[in-house]
């Protein structure tokens, strides 16, 4: 009972945790370049992750481990993570986490045209039409009244990056690395971040470290202990713990608490076009998600760990 009640309490912290690094990642980009955050965070979580592991006695990757470590952390980090960040400057954080949101959806339409893996049921059908149509009401109102291209970047970027997850993801739940999963995750942030440090230096827009704001390292401090460690590991315990339908709500939660958070720290406005479409995808993603518990070959897509 005593470790139900614990399950519970480690999926409102991933819930909570997860929802609100998409506004701090919003709050982060208003005083350092996107990369450039995205970079240190993913080299402060990654230097976590592989110190703990390397102390446990993991061994250092072989080449054949780098070979597949590399591309990876292109696709679930570099893209998913920085192209994502990137995004924030044009759209509202609560619409980047909804996007984020339709990474099953993504993975359904993969998996049924390249591998022939799923089976499209009408419950799949219509939570496709559903979460599509969500976005697209939110999409086409939001873009009459801004009149702008950027926010079209904006959602076109954050689009790219869920589907860079979703392959990632694919590919992942395909072809098994003989390396523990955590810390492969923490080589792949390290890349990452290497990669994305190494496109802030040539792009020419960086902060000097000693010139970054306190109230930017509170920021990335809070990303990276709170979204990459604290809630990475409260997810694996409610996974552990919960039944996966129960421990798979925080998907379904993330979206709703960007939009709250950010309508009162960013002044996001939160529109009743923005609360219909939210819904409408909500209930999209939960319906794909539904028809494929009883299916032999659904994707274990996992999910954004540290809000992309």
């Amino acid at each position: 009972m005593a470790s139900k009640k614990k399950a519970y309490l480690a999926l409102s912290v991933t819930s909570i945790v997860w929802g609100t690094t998409w506004v701090a990642s919003k709050m982060g980009i208003a005083h350092l370049p996107a990369f450039e955050l995205a970079s240190i965070r993913q080299f402060m979580g990654g230097t976590i992750y592989v110190v703990f592991f390397l102390i446990m006695g993991e061994k250092f990757p072989t080449k054949s481990q780098f070979a597949w470590l590399i591309p990876m952390a292109f696709l679930m980090f570099v893209s998913s993570n920085g192209i994502a960040t990137y995004g924030l400057q044009f759209i509202t954080s609560g619409l980047a986490a909804l996007i984020a949101a339709l990474y099953p959806l993504s993975v359904v339409l993969i998996e049924r045209y390249y591998f022939k893996a799923i089976k499209i049921t009408p419950q799949t059908l219509l939570g496709l039409f559903l979460g599509l149509l969500g976005i697209l009401f939110i999409f086409y109102k939001d873009s009459l009244q801004m009149h702008g291209t950027h926010y079209l970047l904006g959602v076109g970027l954050s689009l790219f990056a869920m589907i860079t997850w979703s392959v990632g993801s694919i590919i992942i739940s395909r072809n098994k690395i003989s390396m523990n999963a955590y810390y492969s995750i923490g080589w792949q942030m390290l890349i990452s971040a290497f990669t994305m440090g190494m496109i802030t230096l040539f792009s020419g827009k960086y902060i000097p470290i000693n010139e970054i704001p306190a109230n930017t390292w509170g920021i990335l401090a809070y990303m990276v202990l709170g979204g990459s460690v604290l809630a990475f590991v409260s997810f694996i315990y409610s996974m552990k713990n919960l039944k996966p339908a129960i421990a798979s709500l925080y998907a379904y939660i993330n979206p709703i608490v960007a939009i709250w958070v950010g309508s009162l720290l960013l002044n996001e406005k939160m529109s009743l076009n923005s609360i219909i479409g939210t819904i409408s995808t909500l209930i999209g993603v939960y319906l794909v998600n539904n028809s494929l518990k009883n299916q032999k070959d659904p994707v274990e897509a996992i999910a954004d760990a540290d809000g992309m």
